[in-house]
């Protein structure tokens, strides 16, 4: 039986726009690293309550003012 010597891992946090994550996983592969995505997909309460927070939300006086921005 022989022994196989362990190479010691490190395991980083990167925060990388979606733009570069196709470029970053391909030099992952040819490097022969392992790349893990700990993203999870938020709910739809989950977005509205960051819509909120960011300021993406209108407010109308009424459901006609609704309606009429609507174009119905």
């Amino acid at each position: 039986m022989t022994n196989t010597p362990t190479v010691p891992f490190d395991t980083l946090t990167l925060e990388v726009p979606k733009s570069d994550r196709a470029f970053l996983r391909t030099i992952a592969r040819k490097m022969g690293w392992t790349m893990k995505s700990n993203r999870r997909k938020m709910s739809a309460y989950e977005r509205s309550l960051e819509d909120e927070r960011n300021g993406r939300i209108n407010h109308y006086a009424s459901s006609e003012d609704f309606f009429k921005k609507m174009g119905i």
